[in-house]
């Protein structure tokens, strides 16, 4: 069973990975990254590769794919909260998704490609 990072973790582990666009989840102990690539085959060739890590890692994301627009929440289930798995699963998803824009503001809604031609339309 994994741990939860102890506050000093949390202070030194954490910013490194607020400075890539991981945030914390309002009311969760997780992080989440919105990931935004130039089409719907690179978002899933990154999802296809971070599987994989996530397997080696027996550690698997909370994410959601809509066309060129990947969603990712970590968290441990295990501890109920952040662990070294998300860490090193958020720093293998970072090394990943190398070139693709940062939703930064988790606040404005996520639009995809699609939708956003479906709005000019």
């Amino acid at each position: 069973m994994a741990d939860l990072l102890s506050p000093s973790e949390r202070m030194t582990l954490l910013q490194p990975l607020g400075e890539s666009g991981w945030a914390a989840v309002p009311g969760r102990d997780a992080i989440r990254k919105i990931l935004k690539f130039r089409n719907f085959s690179e978002a899933w060739g990154f999802m296809t590769r971070a599987a994989l890590v996530a397997e080696k890692l027996n550690h698997h994301p909370e994410w959601k794919n809509t066309y060129n627009v990947v969603d990712v929440t970590l968290t441990t289930h295990d501890c109920q909260g952040l662990s070294q798995l998300d860490l090193s699963l958020a720093r293998a998803m970072d090394r990943l998704s190398q070139g693709a824009e940062v939703q930064r503001d988790h606040g404005e809604p996520v639009s995809s490609l699609c939708e956003l031609r479906a709005r000019k339309a």
